[in-house]
């Protein structure tokens, strides 16, 4: 009898404990070098020549995330200390260890170019492309970190107002009030203005305007008590069954969560071939109409908790807005037709022995079109249980969100303004995609091994 050996599972755990040759070997080839070091070399011949070895900067720069090097000075004292780790870095002997100042000046040129973003759409675009994203669902959430900045202090400013006027405007005065208020509300920053004006926005201004200066954030704990920081937000969406991150956006701390939503969705749509994705999951801190619509142009359906806004009750209908009878039995929901986006209810199964269902009362199926209202009704149908199985999917980005901090030093902020912080963002995305990326080479080729050993015997 043949016996047949399971490979064992290879992930990023099983890659950090590799040797640091091999590990460094793996995670930086997943990373196009070539391209990020043209993007800082030098582009002219004329002025001083460049003295620095970048490429071994570049890769260092790198390792310091995979080592969990908490600062620059750190690195430095490394490189001197261990000639193994700096050539293993990319340095020469006979290289000169750079300066703290050196580095500086390689965030400041990283700072100035979006060739990090690009590096990272390039390596989540290989994964693809090899097959190892083919998520259904795709979670989306926000976490806060902390800036280096020192808060301001907070100044009370006492404004001189003019009392208002007693009594209703008149029809003039409402008219001109409405006007000035269209023309304010016109003349704001994008992301201060509602949700739906990002819908017909195109993806690169939606990226290019938001904002990344330190601010201050309020969140509830547990306790629904208000917890404030001075820093910055990381908005991800994560495939949940991958655990890549399919896009990224660094967005002050006082950003709205919902208000990042629709620049991850369309970044999926239209930057990457996600031909799986069928569900995006959030949780109540995204259920805006605008958010629905976007998913809904994106052909997939949302799969968001509901936050009832001083609704009243719906007459006729439960709390997950599915019908009931005229005992107030709840309808089960049956299926969804996609030809015709229609949700379909059956009759309860208290119906079976109630006195009215052969009275021609009660109605045997419910039919819904989830067009009619996108945020109340959606496929599967809210409280079925193919639905809160989905939701549960959301917690994938939640991990995701804990990995960066605890294990990449996305807490761990070591520059000033928010454009130099955005760096230091990148590189922890970029680094974590591309330790995904090489664990999950290495786990195909050691199963492609396994599978020629096993049928030569």
């Amino acid at each position: 009898m043949t016996i047949i050996r399971q490979p064992s599972l290879f992930g990023i755990q099983e890659l950090y404990d590799m040797e640091p040759t091999q590990k460094y070997e793996a995670i930086i080839s997943a990373i196009d070098l070539d391209r990020i070091y043209h993007a800082i070399n030098k582009q002219s011949r004329l002025g001083a020549p460049v003295e620095l070895n970048y490429a071994g900067m570049i890769i260092s720069f790198f390792i310091r995330y995979i080592e969990r090097i908490p600062t620059i000075k750190d690195l430095i004292k490394r490189l001197n200390d261990d000639f193994i780790f700096k050539m293993n870095c990319g340095f020469l002997v006979s290289d000169s260890t750079p300066s703290e100042a050196a580095y500086s000046r390689l965030v400041t040129k990283l700072s100035e170019s979006d060739i990090l973003e690009k590096s990272f759409e390039s390596v989540t675009l290989a994964a693809v492309t090899e097959g190892f994203i083919v998520d259904e669902v795709i979670a989306i959430d926000a976490t806060h970190f902390e800036a280096r900045d020192k808060a301001p202090a907070k100044k009370e400013e006492k404004s001189e107002t003019t009392p208002k006027k007693r009594g209703r405007k008149s029809k003039e005065e409402r008219e001109q009030y409405l006007k000035d208020q269209a023309e304010k509300e016109a003349n704001l920053p994008l992301y201060e203005k509602k949700i739906e004006a990002q819908l017909d926005v195109p993806l690169d201004i939606l990226r290019a305007e938001v904002p990344i200066a330190p601010k201050w954030g309020v969140k509830k704990n547990a306790d629904g008590k208000n917890e404030y920081w001075f820093g910055y937000k990381a908005h991800l969406a994560v495939g949940a069954s991958s655990q890549y991150i399919l896009q990224s956006l660094f967005s002050s701390g006082s950003l709205n969560d919902g208000k990042a939503a629709i620049a991850l969705l369309k970044g999926m749509d239209q930057r990457l071939p996600l031909t799986s994705a069928s569900y995006q999951t959030l949780d109540a801190g995204y259920d805006f109409e605008p958010i629905y619509e976007q998913i809904h142009r994106m052909c997939q359906q949302s799969v968001i908790a509901y936050n009832k806004r001083n609704e009243g009750e719906m007459i006729g209908f439960d709390k997950d807005f599915a019908p009931t009878c005229l005992r107030e039995h709840s309808y089960k929901y049956d299926s969804f037709d996609p030809k015709y986006e229609t949700l379909k209810y059956t009759r309860p199964k208290e119906c079976s022995d109630c006195p009215l269902a052969n009275e021609g009362i009660c109605q045997k199926v419910y039919k819904i079109k989830i067009t009619t209202d996108l945020r109340r009704y959606t496929a599967p149908a809210r409280g079925s249980k193919a639905w809160k199985n989905i939701f549960k999917q959301r917690t994938a980005v939640e991990r995701v969100n804990a990995y960066l901090k605890e294990f990449y030093q996305l807490n761990n902020v070591r520059y000033r303004t928010g454009k130099r912080a955005k760096v230091h963002f990148d590189m922890v995305a970029l680094i974590y995609n591309a330790s995904k990326l090489a664990a999950d080479r290495i786990q195909a080729e050691l199963i492609q091994q396994q599978q020629a050993h096993n049928f030569c015997f």
